[in-house]
């Protein structure tokens, strides 16, 4: 599976942040935890592909009350770096953290969550996941990155375990610059073609994942909602982060292009201080 830098999901998670609370209020996931919470007990949440925790860090306040995480990552380095981002995050935000070996407890104004984490490779031991035990799963950024026969096994999971889900932040092929040069549509094309490539999941979906999760669900009796979470970025840091990862990943696509991504990558660069890039994505709430 292909790697996730901690530099690039901190640069990404205030845009995260932006982008989730633009559907917020179209997706009421309190309401969907109070009704399925057991007899008062706490919320039990599979995190996929957890990164640094960001997902749950968006989540745990919306959902509000006693929560049960388990977070899942396939990189030992970025678990290994979440007693620490969590314990920053915890005091920027005024609550209480309390940490023991393998396990955290952070506790809001109103909500908890007991936090737990487990390095497993969901590309090749997704049987090793306990699905069963999750009545909520959740992964952001993930369906773009994986295949339809990919999708399909754990969707198989998700209703063998009664379990609702919610897909945050998937990508569905809408990119927009302004200002426009003339070389974007030739960029866009190679670099939504390098989101199709095998990400070690099979040929991965790219901006075709949303619809056909949201599909397959409903074909599954599942009742889907979705919602708009795009990124709206005008700070040159994160525009000049999207100009080399596109660049880079269009020539990878295409080498005989290179003259082409470079003179694109010239004119985008001299328009940080004025440019803005909105790039689509899509929430997702499915459930039974």
């Amino acid at each position: 599976m292909t790697g996730f830098s901690a530099d690039w999901l901190a640069l990404r998670e205030p845009h995260d942040l932006a982008a989730r609370a633009e559907s917020a209020a179209t997706l009421n996931l309190r309401g969907m935890a109070t009704r399925m919470r057991r007899d008062g007990q706490a919320l039990d949440v599979l995190d996929l592909a957890c990164g640094t925790g960001a997902n749950l860090r968006a989540l745990a306040p919306r959902l509000g009350g006693a929560q049960r995480w388990l977070l899942v990552d396939h990189d030992p380095r970025l678990l290994a770096a979440l007693p620490g981002i969590f314990a920053a995050w915890s005091s920027a935000q005024g609550l209480v953290l309390r940490a023991e070996a393998e396990s955290l407890r952070v506790e809001g104004p109103d909500w908890n969550a007991d936090v737990r984490w487990r390095c497993a490779d969901l590309a090749s031991a997704l049987e090793a996941v306990p699905f069963a035990d999750a009545q909520l799963v959740t992964a952001a950024a993930l369906l773009d990155l994986v295949s339809a026969s990919w999708l399909d096994a754990l969707f198989e999971r998700l209703q063998k375990a009664k379990a609702a889900a919610f897909f945050a932040l998937s990508v569905d092929g809408r990119v927009s610059w302004d200002p426009v040069v003339e070389e974007d549509e030739a960029v866009h094309r190679l670099f939504a073609a390098h989101q199709r490539r095998d990400k070690g999941f099979g040929p991965a979906l790219g901006g075709e994942a949303p619809a056909m999760a949201a599909a397959r669900l409903a074909a599954m009796g599942y009742g889907v909602s979705q919602s708009r979470s795009d990124w709206h970025i005008e700070d040159m840091a994160m525009l000049q982060a999207m100009i080399d990862g596109m660049g880079s990943a269009a020539l990878e696509q295409e080498p005989n292009a290179h003259a082409l991504i470079q003179a694109w990558r010239t004119r985008r660069s001299a328009s940080l201080p004025y440019g803005r890039l909105q790039v689509g994505h899509v929430d997702l709430l499915a459930l039974r």
